[in-house]
This record gives C-alpha cells, sequence and structure tokens, in this order.
C-alpha cells in the first residue's frame, strides 16, 4: 500500500505535524491477485477530513481535530475526484480501509518526514497512537513506534516505522543502492529510472490550489498527489524490489525485511548454520575482549603500483573467477578444518586460536602428518579427504548452483516472469560467495572471525596472483609484461600486438594460469584496452574491447573523476569528453582547444548552473566534529533556522553552489543553495574556484602523464569575466545592496560588440546606428522566444495553462534556463534606453 497525503499549509515553509492539519490522504493497493470486491490488480482512492470536524485554521485548536477513525471520505468537493484513468475512490477512514484490504507492505517514498511519518506524528500530536490502531496484533506493544532508529554506524536505517506484521518500506533510502546519482529526490530517481518528468510545488502552491474555489484548481492537487503515489509504486515495480528481495530472503534463509537492512555477515552466517547444523557444529560467539585480544592480520592483497602512463598499445585485462571463493573450496580452508599456526603444533598444551584456544593432541597430528597442507602465512590445514570444511561445501554448492541457474536464464529467455527471478537467484548466490571472505576476517565487527582462516585466504589469493605474473612475465612467445596487478586481476601490455592478436595471446594466458591452479582457480579473460591511462592504484581509464565482434569500444573508467560523485557534473562532462578527445584523435591541440572553450564558458556564466551543483551526504548533526567546515552542515544549521521541519535525512544528499564573495572570506561562507541563487540576481557562481579547484586538477593530473601542463591553457586566457545583470527578474530592482566590485563594471561592456567602453554603446558602434538597432532588437526577439518556448514545455509537463508555471524542481533543467533566460531579459529596459539614443 503506498500513501501520499496533503497537510495545510500557509507559511512558506514545510508543513508542521504539531500545527498543520492534514486535509487530504491519497492511497494505492497493488497486488498480484485481484483486490477483494474489486475485480482488478490496482485501486487508488483518497480520504479527505470532512471540514465539520476540521477547521483548517493555523495553530494548534483548542479542542482538537478527531483520531483516526473520525475521518471520513468527503469527495463531495470535486467534480472529477480522481483523475480519469487512475482508478476509482473508496467511501471510508483509514482503519475501515487497512482492514478490509490488510496490506503486507506499507510504502513511501520518504516515510519518516512525509506520508506515513507526517501521519504517525500528526496522530500523537492530537493524542491518537495510530501504530497500535495500525499493527495487526491488538492491545498495547512496545514494537509498535515510529522513531529514527541508528545502526551501529549511526546511520538511519531504512525502519524507521516499525508496525508489527507490516513491512515499512522507505523507498528513496531502497533506490540508494539500487541506483548511482547525484541526488535522490523523487523527481530525479523518476526520471534515471522511469524516463519521466515529474513537477514540483511548494506546500503553499498546493493548499493554495487546495482552497480554490474551482473544481480545476482542486483537481490539480488531487492529480498531482496521485501522479506521485502512481510513480512511487512504479518504482517498485520497474526495479522488482518486492520480487528480488523476496527472492533473496528465500535463498538466504532470513526475513524480508532483514535482505534491506542487515549486513553481509548476517546472510553468511544464516547460510552457514544451515550447512553446520547437521554436521553437529556449534558456532563460536566471542565477546568483545576476545576479538581484541586475537591477533592483528599479518597478510594484505597484493596491490601493485601500476606503470603510470598513457598506454597506446594493446592491455589485456584478465581476472581471477570468484578467486577467494575458489581458493577456500581448493584448498580446504574452513574453520573446522584449521589446526593453528605450525609453530603451535606439535606441543600437548592448548594454544591460541582465532578468538579462542585450541589443543591438537601430537598422536593425532602424528595419524595426519601426510594429510595437512599449510598455507603461505604457516597456518596448517587438512585435507578434504580427511574432512570437508563448512565453508568449501558451502561455496562449492553455492558457485554449481549459481552455474546450473544461468544455465537455465538461456533456455527460458521468453518467459520475462522467470527470467527475473533466475536473475534475481543468481545474483543473490554471486553477493553470498563474494561477501563469505569477509565473514571469517571482519576482526573489528565481526561474529565469529578468524585471522588464521582470513589470513590464510589473503595469502594464497597473493601467492596465486604473484605466480601468474611470473609466468606472463617469464613466457617469451607472448612478449607480454604485467603493468598492473590488483587483488585478483592483472592488466597485461602486449607491445605491437593488435586487437586480434591481443584477444588470441589473452586467451592463451588464461589457459596457462589456470591449468597451474587446483579445480576450481580459474584465470578469466575479460577485456582488452585500446588505448588506456593507468593513473594510480584503482584508477584507469580506457576504451575497452570485451568481444572481437565489437566494432566500437566503450568507455570504461575507475576510480576517476567520471564515475565519482563528490564533484559537480561539469567536471565529470569535461574530463570524459578530453580522454574521449585523446583516445580518438592522440591530438592535444584538440584537447586543449575544447578544455579553453570550456572554462570560457564556465567564466562567461553560460554553463548550466545544474552541473556546478556538488552534493554531498548529510550525516547527522551529532556526526560532525564542532566547528567542522562541512558544506552540508553548514546549511542544514542555516535551513534549520528558517525552519525546523528542513533538515536533511541521515543519507541524504544535500546540493550546494560555491558564489563570489569579498575577498578574504572563507570559502565555507560562500557556499548556497541552488535555489538561492536561482531567486537572487546579485549571487553569482565563483567561476574562478570552479576552474582552478575543481575542474583544471583532474585533468591536470591524467594530462600530466603525457607531459601535458594543463594550467597553462588556463593563464593563455585573456582576464576578461563579464558579470551578470543585477536587475531582478522581470525588471525589478533587486533588494540588499551589491556584493562584489565586479558588479558595478556590468554596463561597461558594448552589448553589440562585447568591447569596454564608458558610453553604454561604443563609438565604434555608434557610427553604425542601423547595426546597433538590429542587434539589440534581435538579441531581445531571441530572448522572448527562448522563454516563450521554455514555458510552453512546462506547461506540457505540468498541464498548467497558466503563464508562469509555479514548478519548483530542481532537478529539472528547464528550470535553469528559465532562469538565464529572465536575467538576460532583465537587460531588456536599458538596451530599449540605448536604442532611443538613436
Amino acid at each position: 500500500m503506498g500513501m501520499e497525503l496533503h497537510a495545510r499549509s500557509r507559511r512558506d515553509l514545510e508543513p508542521d505535524p504539531e500545527f498543520d492539519p492534514i486535509c487530504a490522504l491519497f492511497y494505492c493497493f497493488s497486488s498480484d491477485a485481484p483486490l477483494q470486491g474489486v475485480d482488478s490488480t490496482q485501486l487508488t482512492g483518497a480520504i479527505m477530513v470532512d471540514k465539520d470536524y476540521e477547521s483548517c485554521g493555523q495553530g494548534r485548536r483548542a479542542n482538537p481535530p478527531p483520531d483516526a477513525s473520525q475521518v471520513r471520505s468527503l469527495l463531495g468537493p470535486f467534480k472529477s475526484p480522481m483523475p480519469r484513468g487512475r482508478g476509482r475512490c473508496v467511501s471510508g477512514n483509514l482503519n475501515t480501509i487497512m482492514r478490509r484490504f490488510d496490506p503486507d507492505i506499507l510504502l513511501g517514498y520518504e516515510v519518516q518526514m512525509h506520508s506515513w511519518g507526517y501521519l504517525l506524528q500528526r496522530a500523537a500530536a492530537l493524542g491518537v497512537d495510530l501504530c497500535q490502531q495500525l499493527s495487526r496484533i491488538p492491545g498495547d506493544s512496545k514494537e509498535n513506534r515510529f522513531a529514527a532508529e541508528r545502526d551501529e554506524y549511526g546511520a538511519d536505517t531504512m525502519t524507521e516505522i516499525n508496525i508489527i506484521g507490516r513491512v515499512t518500506l522507505n523507498l528513496w533510502r531502497v533506490m540508494k543502492s539500487e541506483v548511482t546519482l547525484n541526488n535522490y529526490s523523487f523527481e530525479n530517481v523518476a526520471f534515471h529510472v522511469l524516463h519521466q518528468r515529474f513537477p514540483l510545488y511548494s506546500p503553499r502552491s498546493l493548499s493554495d490550489w487546495f482552497d480554490h474555489i474551482t473544481d480545476l484548481y482542486r483537481w490539480k492537487m488531487v492529480d498531482h498527489y496521485v501522479s506521485r503515489l502512481h510513480g512511487t509504486m512504479q518504482l517498485l515495480q520497474q526495479q522488482d524490489i518486492i520480487g528480488r528481495t523476496s527472492e533473496l530472503a528465500r535463498l538466504f534463509g532470513i526475513q524480508f525485511l532483514h535482505v534491506l537492512t542487515r549486513g553481509s555477515q548476517y546472510r553468511v552466517e544464516s547460510m552457514m548454520l544451515r550447512v553446520a547444523k547437521p554436521l553437529n557444529y556449534i558456532p563460536v560467539t566471542p565477546s568483545m575482549q576476545q576479538r581484541a585480544q586475537q591477533r592483528a592480520p599479518q597478510c594484505i592483497p597484493l596491490v601493485m603500483e601500476p606503470e603510470s602512463r598513457f598506454y597506446s598499445n594493446s592491455v589485456v585485462v584478465l581476472d581471477f573467477q570468484s578467486l577467494y571463493p575458489s581458493i577456500v573450496i581448493a584448498y580446504n580452508y574452513c574453520f573446522s578444518t584449521c589446526l593453528g599456526h605450525v609453530d603451535s603444533l606439535g606441543t600437548p598444551d592448548e594454544f591460541k586460536f582465532g578468538c579462542t584456544s585450541l589443543r591438537v593432541p601430537p598422536e593425532l597430528l602424528h595419524q595426519l602428518r601426510n594429510d595437512i597442507t599449510v598455507s603461505p602465512s604457516g597456518i596448517a590445514f587438512v585435507k578434504s579427504s580427511v574432512r570437508k570444511g563448512v565453508l568449501p561445501s558451502m561455496l562449492e554448492e553455492i558457485l554449481n548452483t549459481r552455474i546450473m541457474v544461468k544455465q537455465s536464464m538461456k533456455n527460458y529467455k521468453q518467459d520475462k516472469a522467470l527470467m527475473r527471478l533466475l536473475h534475481a537467484r543468481q545474483l543473490g548466490l554471486k553477493l553470498i560467495a563474494n561477501v563469505t571472505f569477509g565473514y571469517t576476517s571482519a576482526n573489528y565487527s565481526g561474529r565469529m572471525p578468524s585471522v588464521e582462516v582470513g589470513d590464510s585466504i589473503v595469502h594464497k589469493a597473493r601467492e596465486t596472483l604473484e605466480r601468474a605474473i611470473k609466468l606472463v612475465n617469464d613466457t617469451k612467445k607472448w612478449g607480454a609484461r604485467v603493468v598492473y596487478g590488483d587483488t585478483d586481476s592483472m592488466f597485461v601490455l602486449l607491445k605491437g600486438a593488435t586487437k586480434e592478436q591481443a584477444f588470441k595471446i589473452g586467451q592463451e594466458i588464461a589457459e596457462a594460469v589456470t591449468a597451474t591452479n587446483p579445480k576450481p582457480v580459474k584465470l578469466k579473460f575479460e577485456k582488452v584496452y585500446l588505448p588506456c591511462v593507468l593513473q594510480t592504484k584503482k584508477r584507469y581509464v580506457g576504451y575497452m574491447y570485451e568481444s572481437l565482434d565489437q566494432k566500437e569500444p566503450a568507455f570504461d573508467a575507475k576510480g576517476i573523476e567520471t564515475v565519482r560523485r563528490d564533484g559537480c557534473p561539469a567536471v565529470s562532462k569535461i574530463l570524459e569528453r578530453s580522454i574521449k578527445l585523446l583516445f580518438e584523435t592522440r591530438d592535444i591541440s584538440q584537447v586543449k582547444q575544447f578544455v579553453q572553450r570550456q572554462c570560457v564558458k564556465v567564466l562567461d556564466g553560460r554553463a548550466s548552473m545544474q552541473d556546478l551543483i556538488f552534493a554531498k551526504e548529510y550525516r547527522g548533526s551529532g556526526s560532525y566534529r564542532p566547528g567542522a567546515c562541512v558544506p552540508a552542515l553548514e546549511l542544514t544549521r542555516r535551513m534549520m533556522g528558517y525552519d525546523r521541519r528542513l533538515e536533511p535525512r541521515v543519507g541524504e544528499r544535500v546540493p550546494y553552489v560555491i558564489v563570489y564573495g569579498m575577498p578574504g572570506v572563507p570559502l565555507i561562507q560562500l557556499v548556497r543553495r541552488p535555489i538561492e541563487v536561482l531567486q537572487d540576481p546579485s549571487l553569482r557562481l565563483n567561476a574562478t574556484y570552479y576552474i582552478t579547484k575543481q575542474i583544471l586538477p583532474p585533468l591536470g593530473r591524467l594530462f600530466q602523464l603525457i607531459g601535458v601542463d594543463v594550467f597553462s591553457w588556463y593563464q593563455e586566457l585573456p582576464r576578461i569575466q563579464k558579470a551578470s545583470c543585477t536587475s531582478g527578474v522581470g525588471g525589478e530592482e533587486p533588494t540588499g545592496r551589491k556584493g562584489t566590485i565586479s558588479q558595478y563594471f556590468t554596463t561597461l561592456h558594448c552589448p553589440v560588440c562585447d568591447e569596454l567602453t564608458q558610453l553604454g554603446v561604443c563609438s565604434r558602434c555608434r557610427a553604425d546606428p542601423q547595426r546597433v538597432a538590429v542587434t539589440l532588437y534581435q538579441d531581445m526577439r531571441q530572448w522572448e522566444s527562448q522563454l516563450e518556448q521554455l514555458l510552453k514545455i512546462c506547461r506540457n509537463c505540468s498541464g498548467c495553462a497558466e503563464r508562469q508555471v509555479p514548478c519548483v524542481s530542481l532537478d529539472c533543467p528547464v528550470l535553469y534556463k528559465l532562469s538565464r533566460v529572465n536575467r538576460q531579459l532583465s537587460k531588456a529596459p536599458y538596451l530599449r534606453q540605448l536604442l532611443e539614443q538613436f
């Protein structure tokens, strides 16, 4: 069951459940089978608060409104209560509807401050315990609660609302693990996942529409909420959240909600104990003190320092398939097969073993002398002929099952529902196999860490990769050299080899290395880079070919700014385009021209502000040290000074930009919300900061590998920078004084030829008044035409017939284009004054 609600807000603030009453509640039921008495699988409805019961004035009332049992459906004020084709309305209050359809899952895009969270907070403010009424377990239970729970890392979990018998999903938190975005607002996620634009209106606009005397405006309010409600349901279905989570719960043997809220150790333990119980094994449960007394790990994975440079020759990338699980199976490494360090064996006394102690009788050791393997770190294990370990048995079953599932997927390509189920199953098997090693070596927060087992796996993997690297470098017929190795993969340079030869040699290397290792350790040929750049450890980029038939290469980057989210989109776009130009043309002059054009675009204020927005995660007010200069924290303090309900959720990404300020002002004071810059024409984006501190450094780190100084390209640019016009949008005068001295010289540029002048129009252009008139009139007509086209797009998107559309979605590029055109149009009165001189 999905839910959205409208609370009246007469202020330019977010609705507050302590003061602002709920006026309308919109719900949507969705089921695999037809709903009871409806004959369809989906039902949309609305509950309106009766104005006879609820006075919608501001502030807390002396006689509070009724509780949920007194809220009834009032659809009379609407001639078209639900948008056509969206569903139908069902009369009744919330409790009646909940008892009738009895949903298993309660869904909301943001359930802590809005939808279900606002409903529960409003009920609590009126003295009603709605959690108990929504629960499937009657009576007073402490398990029913609404609070921001925190996990061991201090972050909010997905279960801010706990109602017995029902699962509450906070969809934006679920989407964080589904898609990689800079912002997880509903509008941005819907655009990238559903490829639809949803308008966003302020609470005040929606309240005005709700109270409007005409049905058209009330219908617009209803349509807005129902569209978002259906969009939330579509997101859930598009990503198959319910199906995949159910399949993973069945696979791991844990509860549905625990798949979303618990970590990988919980999953591994659930599967491991099901294998261990029939063998009469009991898991060790060490205390924190025992874990702390365990010796430190002695081995780390092999990560070579790459030969950092630009490679114009073929570089073959080979990867060990499931290396850690394969080593566990091949060498029988497990808690149940480990005998401890060889230095401790042969003594009759107990010795330190993981978090506990172990005693291996000398007589038993003598009997096993021919059935023991010793890992590179000096840890002894018995062979599988003596005892098959629990972890090897589990992982072998997991990997074999995954192969079987993937084979089944090839046979049932036509059945999409079955394909989704099988894909979810094989993905779950892959995940559980890859995190099993982490369970053995999680010596800080782990349930049952064993440094002997963890060290042995890492050391054997390191030895396996080192042997593979030595084999490649020593085999002369291949003419190959390993230039980078990382944990389970290696990059092999083939000088002078064509793409076809690179694929052939890559397959030979994979087969030769696989033959030197026991099953199921397997080296797999992954791809060919032609060309590529190795920058530093875990940072590289190249044109990727995955098969010989592939004609056009794919751009593949790891660890560099094109795939990171700690910068602004402009950095990623400029860096990616520069690398592509380098790879395709091998001409530095073309890269230089492109970078200089982009710098001039930023300096002139022609770059879209949307590409210059940073978005950093907010960790919660208690997670920062005192005096921390963090933009997300600084903006949160300012927002909460204006409205206490504007604090971001923990884990939410807070957008901000950097503006110009007075000389000597600390950078943290130049941080602004994007909406502030859109609304205040006197604020200008700090082009110098963006170019010198954000755009050029990543370019410099990459191009210095080929001996190019990117910063010199910027130094060659002329130091002329135009300020934006300081008059308000629509010709209104700005409020407040001008902030920087450069803003006083806006009009010193000739609007025709852009030369510096003290005359408004320069003397050279004054000699040709016809050209001045034509140019200025063309500019004004072009701005007016652009404005009309943008407003037409907005009206089509929002269904609004008004000239000025009240949408305030910061995720829509049209909003920024509108702001730029309005600022240009604000110069029109000044240009008309100039024309009067001619």
